[in-house]
């Protein structure tokens, strides 16, 4: 197997505040190859999108700190980069879409020059004014921008692409915003490619569309891809490997169709039974909430809301090791780390 392109090791995120320090991201590692698709799963508030910043290098700083850990992408690690080199791997390998299409774009700036601007100043480390005038006097290569733009709108389905080039993001709806903002991230030709919960604004014969926009382009050019969602329905239908997330540990990771016909831990079987059934069922759902950061329960941070806590579930942090089913399947759960038969919640 041949190295993977980004490669998370160790990383642990506090976030110091008023009340206190707050451990949100506790000891994390996972990879991401060429051409796959990797799912980060778990609740709100498990600590998907602080990993996610972490990667990106925005996270607010203070109140948080990366405590220890390596962020690796083509084998260097990011935090040994500076601000400039930073913003270099940005700009030609990495392309994030966001949560909120409502905050993400420039309300006063029309969607034609938001896109075309950015194909025209990827590659300017500085904005002087003779290269802005160059690029307003260079109508060949404006026109050029155009056309890709509308290209790549066509191809993220959306209607009258020509009309919307012209329109501002408050003209749009949030499901178009949306769309708008994949557009973007797909037109820089990335690397490698960051979704955070990109379908929410979108309905679901739109979100299918964009998955399969997504997994096309993972297929033809090789892009690497982080997909951040709390829907198992959508990582089943996109991801090769899933990992799962709960209050800031990755508490199970497998490949995507093992996972869903073994599930082992019991936070991963509280999750699958959340998923809403076709004859019409309402998922039971996990009883409970994300612990509180500041005081988290002691040992498995999930043993409180777990069905099948031991003696050990509140003293001991159980290590994430492999399943013996044999495959790339890790879980961090006693029930299995002391060889005991588990059944999933039915």
């Amino acid at each position: 197997m041949s190295s993977p392109i980004l490669a998370v090791d160790g990383l642990t995120i506090d976030f110091h505040t008023y009340d206190g320090v707050s451990r949100v991201v506790d000891n994390v590692s996972f990879e991401v190859g060429h051409g796959e698709v990797v799912g980060l799963v778990g609740e709100s508030g498990c600590g998907k999108t602080v990993t996610l910043r972490a990667i990106l290098g925005t996270l607010p700083i203070p109140p948080a700190k990366i405590v220890s850990g390596r962020i690796l992408f083509r084998g260097v690690d990011l935090r040994s980069l500076d601000d400039a080199q930073l913003q270099a791997v940005r700009k030609k390998e990495v392309a994030l879409i966001p949560q909120d299409p409502m905050l993400s774009l420039n309300p006063v700036i029309s969607i034609e020059t938001q896109m075309t601007n950015l194909l025209r100043w990827r590659e300017f480390k500085d904005v002087t004014a003779a290269a802005y005038l160059k690029l307003r006097l260079d109508k060949q290569g404006r026109l050029a921008a155009r056309e890709k733009a509308l290209e790549m709108l066509r191809k993220v389905n959306i209607p009258d692409p020509e009309r919307i080039l012209k329109n501002y993001p408050f003209e749009l709806s949030g499901g178009m915003r949306q769309r708008v903002l994949i557009a973007m991230a797909l037109l820089l030709q990335p690397s490698v490619i960051f979704a955070d919960e990109p379908g929410t604004a979108l309905d679901v014969s739109i979100q299918d569309q964009i998955l399969d926009l997504v997994a096309s382009r993972v297929r033809e050019e090789n892009v690497a891809v982080l997909f951040i969602t709390h829907d198992l329905a959508v990582a089943r239908r996109l991801c090769d490997r899933i990992c799962v997330m709960y209050a800031g540990h990755i508490v199970e990771a497998a490949d995507a169709k093992e996972l869903f016909v073994n599930p082992t831990h019991p936070y991963t079987n509280g999750l699958m039974l959340c998923v809403p059934k076709l004859y019409g069922e309402i998922g039971t759902g996990i009883p409970g909430s994300v612990p509180n950061y500041y005081d988290p329960p002691s040992g498995c941070r999930f043993h409180p809301r777990c069905n099948y806590t031991m003696y050990v579930c509140d003293k001991v942090r159980p290590p994430l090791s492999r399943t013996e089913s044999g495959s790339e399947h890790e879980v961090a759960c006693h029930l299995y780390s002391v060889g005991r038969d588990y059944a999933p919640v039915s």
